[in-house]
């Protein structure tokens, strides 16, 4: 799967830990209290991606908007299936990730 799209290089550096269910380097990409919304709808950030990583990863990248921010490509969850997504990263000053949007998106 190409990363090449990826013009941020925090977000690159998030979905190469995800790509990898890297979860150290994943981690390391967010604040401690980062919040995550799933289809807008706020849920646990670090229990959502304790179980995720290792099974979910984009299959590709389609398009990236926002200043590489916002993310959209097919998506592989091994629980879900597979289904397009987005990604929707927003960064604090010092670049460390506070939020994090996903869901399933149509495009």
């Amino acid at each position: 799967m190409q990363t090449d799209k990826l013009s941020n290089t925090t977000v690159k550096q998030a979905i190469n830990a995800l790509q990898a269910g890297d979860k150290k380097a994943w981690f390391a990409a967010f604040t401690a209290d980062a919040a995550l919304y799933d289809d807008g709808n706020k849920i646990n950030f670090h229990t959502f991606w304790e179980k995720a990583l290792g099974h979910e990863r984009f299959t590709s990248i389609d398009k990236v908007e926002n200043n590489g921010l916002d993310v959209y490509g097919h998506f592989h969850s091994d629980q879900w299936g597979d289904f397009k997504t987005y990604m929707k990263f927003h960064l604090q000053a010092d670049g460390k990730i506070n939020r994090l949007d996903i869901g399933q998106a149509s495009y």
